[in-house]
C-alpha cells in the first residue's frame, strides 16, 4: 500500500507539471484590476519628472544657514504644484513653496514652515544650521527611472498598482486572459437551492463555496451543477468541461465508496492521478488532465466534506490555478504567532486547525483554535479568520508556542 503524501510533495508535484496559458490581451486601466500583467510594464518617465518638495515651507541654499547666527533671507517668490518659480536663486534668497513644487535652481533643501522662527512677504529669520542640505527634497527619479520596469510581467494588480500606472500616463495594459475553470460537486444526495430536501440529502454548499473562491481569483469560473452518481452523467460533465474550460474543480467522488465513479471515468479520459495525502482535514485527492472532443483541461478533484473542500483548494489547488493563469507569486504568506491554549497533534501529517487570532490581555495578538475541528463543519470556517498550519513532522503545541498561520483577510 503507497503511504500518503506529504503536502508539500504533493504540491510541488502538481506545480512541476503545469504551465502557463499564453494567451493575452489589452485592457484599459480601469478595468485591470485583479488582471495578471501579461509583459513587463517599462516607464516611459522619471518618477518623479523633477527634484521637488516634500514639504510646505521655504525652498533655499543650506550654505545660507551654515553660519552660528540667525540667518535673514528675502523671499524671492514662490513655487506651487504645477507652478514653478522660473528664475535662479541667488545667496541670501528663498522662495516660498508648496508640497510637491518644482524645486528651482540653486535650491538644495526645504525649510518646513513650522521651523521658520518669522516670516513676512519679504523676508523671513532662520536658526543656524536648522537643515541640511538635501533635507525635505525629492529627487528626479527617486522612485522610478525612464526606462525601468514598473511591474513585472506576473503581477496581480492591486489597487495601488493601478495608481502607479495611472501616475506613469499609461492608459492600458497587456494582461493574461482569464483563466477558465469549470466545477461542479458530485453525489446523489446533493440538492441546489430552491430544491426540496428530501430524507437523506443535504443541500449542496460546495459548489457555492468553490464559486466565491474562485471568483476572489480571479477567473472565469463556470458552474456546470451537481452531477448524479452515474458514470454517463459524469463523463458527459467532464467532456463538457474540457470543450468550455482550462481547469476543472470538482467536490467529492475521489475517494473509495461504492458510488464514487469519478476514479474510473477519468482514467478513461486521461492521465489522473489519485492521492492519498497526509493531512487533515482533506484526505483525498485527483489531479491530473484529462481529454476529450481534440481539449484538454487539468483536473482537481477534491473531497467531498465542505472544509476539506476549503482546506484543500487553498493549500493545493489555489495556487496551480494561478500559476496556470500566468500570476508569478502565488504562495500564501505565513505568519508565526503564539499559540493561546495547547493544541493536540500526532506527527506524521500536516493539519490545518480553524482558529481566531485576537489580542489577549495584555494586548498582544495570540491564536486560539476551535474545539470542534471536524471536516463537515462549515460554521468553523465562517466563524474563524485564520487557519494554523502544524507541521508534518511536529507534535502537540504547549500553550505560548508559536505556530504558523494563514489570515483569512483577503483571501476567503
Amino acid at each position: 500500500m503507497n503511504p500518503a503524501l506529504r503536502v508539500d510533495e504533493a504540491k510541488q508535484a502538481i506545480l512541476r507539471r503545469l504551465v502557463p496559458i499564453a494567451e493575452t490581451g489589452q485592457v484599459a486601466l480601469r478595468d485591470a484590476l485583479g488582471r495578471i500583467l501579461a509583459e513587463d510594464v517599462v516607464s516611459p518617465i522619471d518618477v518623479p519628472q523633477h527634484d521637488n518638495s516634500a514639504m510646505d515651507g521655504y525652498a533655499l541654499r543650506a550654505a545660507d544657514i551654515a553660519g552660528n547666527e540667525e540667518t535673514s533671507l528675502r523671499v524671492a517668490g514662490s513655487a506651487l504644484a504645477g507652478r514653478p518659480y522660473g528664475g535662479t536663486l541667488d545667496t541670501g534668497e528663498c522662495i516660498l513653496i508648496t508640497t510637491g513644487a518644482v524645486l528651482p535652481a540653486g535650491c538644495d533643501c526645504v525649510v518646513p514652515q513650522e521651523l521658520v522662527a518669522a516670516a513676512s512677504d519679504e523676508a523671513i529669520r532662520l536658526a543656524p544650521r536648522i537643515v541640511q542640505a538635501g533635507a525635505n527634497c525629492r529627487r528626479a527619479g527617486e522612485d522610478l527611472r525612464a526606462g525601468s520596469i514598473a511591474l513585472a510581467a506576473g503581477k496581480v494588480l492591486r489597487p495601488a498598482d493601478i495608481g502607479l500606472l495611472a501616475s506613469l500616463g499609461i492608459a492600458g495594459v497587456a494582461v493574461k486572459r482569464r483563466l477558465r475553470v469549470a466545477f461542479f460537486s458530485t453525489g446523489d444526495e446533493l440538492r441546489s437551492l430552491g430544491q426540496p430536501l428530501d430524507p437523506g440529502c443535504v443541500y449542496d454548499s460546495n459548489r457555492y463555496t468553490l464559486q466565491a473562491m474562485l471568483s476572489r481569483l480571479g477567473v472565469e469560473a463556470i458552474d456546470l451543477g451537481v452531477v448524479r452518481d452515474d458514470p454517463a452523467a459524469l463523463r458527459a460533465t467532464l467532456e463538457r468541461a474540457c470543450s468550455e474550460a482550462d481547469a476543472i474543480v470538482t467536490s467529492g467522488g475521489v475517494s473509495v465508496g461504492a458510488a464514487d465513479y469519478t476514479r474510473a471515468i477519468m482514467a478513461q479520459m486521461g492521465e489522473v492521478g489519485f492521492w492519498k495525502i497526509a493531512m487533515r482535514p482533506g484526505r483525498p485527492m485527483a489531479f491530473g488532465r484529462i481529454e476529450a472532443g481534440g481539449k484538454s483541461a487539468w483536473l482537481f478533484g477534491l473531497p467531498g466534506n465542505p472544509v476539506a473542500v476549503m482546506v484543500s483548494f487553498y493549500l493545493l489547488a489555489r495556487d496551480a490555478l494561478l500559476l496556470l493563469a500566468g500570476a508569478s507569486d502565488t504562495a500564501l504568506p505565513l505568519l508565526r504567532l503564539p499559540a493561546r491554549g495547547t493544541l493536540r497533534k500526532k506527527p506524521g501529517r500536516t493539519e490545518f486547525q480553524r482558529g481566531v487570532l485576537a489580542p489577549d490581555e495584555q494586548g498582544k495578538m495570540r491564536v486560539r483554535a476551535f474545539d470542534e475541528q471536524g471536516s463537515g463543519i462549515l460554521r468553523s470556517m465562517s466563524q474563524a479568520n485564520c487557519i494554523i498550519v502544524l507541521e508534518h513532522e511536529r507534535g502537540d503545541v504547549a500553550d505560548g508556542e508559536d505556530v504558523a498561520v494563514i489570515l483569512f483577510d483577503g483571501l476567503i
